[in-house]
């Protein structure tokens, strides 16, 4: 692991720790539906943005609880201080701290955080992707046979019937689905082999950007739902999945058009 990822891995993990010793956790709505940030969000992304800012000089930030311009040109850190609020909130024990660096609107490297389950998911582009230092890889599993992970896309209520009747399609295609409420931990899951696929129909940047690299690495698939198209400059709708199973879980998520199940 060089010298940058290794820093990155320390910052994420140094993150979790402080999810871990939140003392009183205060609360407040953002602007969407049951959408909230908490006082622990704010401290652990500024802690974040002071521990990355001196490992690469005029990198820009783009981060979840910070008003953020487009930077598609140059180096740019992508920050969730903690992916899943809502499981974090409810004491539900499965949220995450998760970091990507792009290059020219590209990821090179990312790294997630487990606290709760002391998990650190790593990769750089062309490095492979490991867990804890171990190398992974995705599932050989065939799609009808996976587990499939979704997200419901709570802030955006106009994708809600969308979203569970794909969640119905897959369901009736493969083995079972799970809903976990962290996007960066599901993607992780896709990228370790213990997930054939996850999508969710609208992510942000910032849920994905890790995530999505060390899915790649780990030997997978990523892309946007039609009509959304690739990139980190917008929220859009995310699939992935490992490449036996990429294309029959693309079929039907995309098969499912305003809430009815082909």
């Amino acid at each position: 692991m060089d010298k940058l990822l290794l820093g990155v891995c320390e910052a994420a993990r140094a993150a979790g720790m402080r999810m871990l010793n939140a003392g009183e956790v205060r609360v407040r709505e953002k602007e969407g539906h049951a959408n909230f940030v908490t006082n622990l969000d704010e401290a652990v992304q500024a802690q974040l943005i002071a521990a990355l800012t001196p490992m690469l000089a005029g990198a820009r930030f783009i981060a979840e609880e910070k008003q953020n311009e487009a930077a598609p040109d140059g180096y740019t850190w992508v920050i969730d201080p903690i992916d899943g609020t809502q499981n974090f909130i409810s004491g539900l024990r499965h949220s995450a701290v998760s970091v990507a660096l792009l290059r020219d609107g590209r990821p090179v490297l990312g790294a997630v955080y487990d606290p709760y389950a002391d998990e650190l998911f790593a990769a750089r582009a062309g490095g492979g992707a490991r867990l804890n230092g171990r190398e992974i890889r995705v599932s050989e599993r065939a799609f009808d046979r996976g587990v499939i992970a979704f997200g419901t896309a709570p802030y955006n209520l106009e994708l809600t019937d969308r979203s569970f009747a794909a969640a119905k399609a897959v369901f009736l295609a493969c083995c079972d689905v799970r809903r976990s409420g962290s996007a960066a931990l599901d993607l992780c899951g896709v990228a370790a082999g213990r997930f054939e696929g996850y999508f969710e129909l609208r992510l942000s940047p910032w849920d994905y950007a890790a995530g999505s690299l060390i899915v790649q690495e780990a030997g997978g698939r990523v892309g946007a739902i039609a009509p959304d198209t690739w990139g980190f400059e917008r929220p859009i709708g995310v699939l992935a999945a490992p490449p036996q199973a990429f294309d029959a879980l693309k079929a039907v998520v995309e098969g499912v058009k305003g809430g009815e199940t082909p």
